[in-house]
């Protein structure tokens, strides 16, 4: 009995120093899987940031020089038409051309407002509104361009005065003093009439002008 108990602590001892061997082989194992994930992730790390492109940042405060691909005014254009253009100077940013000459910009009319045929100005307003680089599209918010017509007062005055003028001439060879009284008043009127039907002032912008625009936020681009 003696024999058979001494066997059996044996047995015992010799089944919990392999439960031992074992979980310490386990531990091991894990701690080297650890290792070896971590190992990984800071190789995926780096090579993520050797793929990963430099961006840069363009600041508010840039100025974005852009030529029109076509024509805008104030007669056929209204709030909310878009236009396109290309960049005619190049954009740098940390001494790098970030923007290089004829990147396209996608732009849009802000306001359009027609003169009146006698009185008022009309008005254009245009900003633009995105880039397109290396297949991707970038937003931006720029100062917008506003363009005004000239006043009508004088070419008015010139129509209307004209117009009196040759009634006076008219109306004095006809009738003397008081035919040139009463062609005075009928070439007032027709030069006003005239005024009327030809003193419409529109503002045009024609395809290939060159309009500057500034940027209001920075934006960044992938180098």
């Amino acid at each position: 009995m003696a024999d058979q108990s001494i066997i059996l602590r044996r047995v015992a001892q010799l089944a919990i120093f392999g439960l031992v061997l074992v979980l310490a082989a386990c531990q091991k194992q894990a701690a080297n899987e650890a290792q070896s994930s971590k190992t990984e992730d800071k190789d995926t790390s780096l090579l993520s940031q050797l793929i990963s492109k430099p961006t840069y940042d363009v600041p508010a405060g840039t100025r974005i020089r852009v030529r029109l691909d076509q024509s805008l005014d104030t007669d056929s254009n209204a709030a909310g038409d878009t236009f396109t253009a290309s960049l005619e100077s190049p954009v740098t940013a940390g001494g790098k051309t970030v923007l290089p000459m004829g990147t396209r910009f996608a732009g849009r009319v802000v306001s359009a407002q027609s003169s009146g045929r006698l009185k008022g100005r009309g008005h254009l307003t245009i900003a633009l509104a995105s880039f397109e680089l290396r297949g991707k599209s970038y937003d931006v918010v720029t100062s917008p361009t506003t363009r005004v017509t000239g006043d009508h007062k004088k070419r008015n005055a010139a129509l209307i005065g004209g117009g009196t003028g040759v009634g006076a001439l008219i109306g004095g060879i006809a009738g003397g003093g008081k035919g040139a009284a009463i062609g005075a008043a009928a070439g007032a009127a027709a030069g006003t009439g005239g005024a009327a039907a030809t003193g419409k002032k529109d503002v045009v912008l024609p395809a290939e002008t060159v309009l500057n625009f500034t940027l209001k936020a920075a934006v960044r681009v992938e180098g």
